[in-house]
């Protein structure tokens, strides 16, 4: 099957259903980024595809938060009628952000959220029939992606360069034996803006490196992520200084050094880290 080339969805209304382009296909995932609304009773998740007598849904995703202790509910709808549910604990927490995964297996749909895995699901349908997305109920949508797991070292252009009120969004987790992961704002002759996390240090490097030379180094305060753990970073562009926050918490800032910011074009990411999704 041809690797077709899928749109993003930013920030879609609820109910949203969206196309898949090509079908699901075996390698690729899901990645649904959100917020569990406070009220919310329940929401749901549906991978499905039309048929001569109706809808099958080859995944029914539901977290269920209004039936005695949280939980998830897994099932499949075939010709009209559901078949065994499977169930597994709940990690989403009402009125918290959080970032699901379905990564598409020959066997199954692997299923992981804040970047840990949850369960694995095997498929009752053949997966390949799958061409539609539906997400319903009690949830708001910040991102909704179908695409290849991004690989490390990676780089993305900054389309005509990067300017002030220009955000750089990261959601990723540490390996659990991370030693250093970095995030670099490059541009043709250095690299304007270095965030390095040095895990066996304990210590968050900021620098500049131009002329052929590092600059000073900032590194106060300790290391704020954990190896294993979800993040969210986000590293947002103003006209003197960079703000990098962390889970929506302001964690560092960084006046400029490279003044011409039209010409910083790359941003890239390094080291030892499992990328889920980066906003450029």
């Amino acid at each position: 099957m041809a690797d077709c080339q899928q749109k993003s969805f930013l920030s879609p209304d609820i109910p949203f259903s969206g196309s898949l382009l090509g079908g699901l296909q075996e390698g690729k995932t899901l990645i649904i980024i959100g917020r569990v609304l406070p009220n919310a009773d329940k929401f749901t998740v549906d991978l499905q595809h039309a048929t001569g007598c109706g809808t099958d849904i080859a995944l029914h995703f539901k977290p269920h938060f209004d039936d005695g202790p949280a939980h998830i509910v897994f099932n499949t709808l075939k010709k009209g009628s559901w078949g065994p549910e499977e169930k597994s604990a709940c990690p989403f927490v009402k009125g918290q952000p959080f970032t699901l995964e379905i990564h598409v297996t020959k066997e199954a749909y692997k299923v992981s959220v804040n970047g840990k895995h949850l369960a694995d699901y095997k498929h009752r349908i053949p997966f390949t029939l799958v061409d539609t997305i539906l997400v319903h109920q009690m949830v708001k949508l910040d991102f909704v992606a179908y695409q290849k797991p991004a690989t490390i070292p990676y780089k993305a252009l900054i389309s005509d360069g990067l300017q002030s009120g220009k955000d750089i969004v990261i959601h990723g987790v540490p390996k659990a034996d991370s030693k250093r992961m970095e995030f670099n704002l490059r541009h043709r002759f250095g690299i304007a803006f270095h965030y390095q996390c040095r895990f066996e240090e304990n210590a968050v490097v900021r620098n500049t490196y131009e002329n052929g030379s590092w600059g000073r180094e900032e590194r106060d305060g300790a290391v704020p992520f954990a190896p294993g753990q979800f993040f969210q970073i986000k590293i947002s562009c103003n006209s003197d200084h960079y703000d990098v926050f962390l889970n929506g918490k302001q964690i560092h800032t960084y006046k400029h050094r490279f003044t011409k910011l039209e010409d910083i074009d790359v941003f890239e990411v390094r080291g030892n880290v499992e990328l889920i999704y980066v906003q450029v």
